[in-house]
């Protein structure tokens, strides 16, 4: 089994290579504001609704939002839903900007 969480540059490798689905919780604002490219926004109120509707749970999945805190709880949340291969990212769309692309706004 996966470990809880991802480090942004393990997360990077894994969705350059294709392996893996990352998920934004964040609010609306905050997408808005920076995002990942090729990530799917869907904000920590929707996860319940929409998770079993638009999420494979044999996909591997890293869960983002700006600092590891809501993300660490959706996916403890997915994994406790049967979705094994959930994972937070460690730090963040913050730390992903700090350690992968300077390019994402910090805020």
């Amino acid at each position: 089994m996966q470990d809880y969480e991802i480090s942004p540059t393990e997360a990077a490798a894994l969705l350059a290579e294709g392996q893996a689905r990352l998920i934004d919780v964040r609010e609306p604002w905050e997408f808005a504001t920076a995002s990942i490219p090729g990530s799917v926004a869907m904000p920590m109120g929707d996860v319940p609704a929409r998770a079993h509707q638009e999420l494979d749970p044999e996909e591997r999945l890293v869960i983002v939002c700006h600092l590891g805190m809501r993300s660490m709880n959706v996916a403890v949340w997915l994994r406790n839903q049967g979705f094994e291969q959930a994972q937070s990212l460690r730090g963040g769309i913050d730390a992903w900007s700090a350690e992968v692309d300077p390019a994402v706004p910090r805020y």
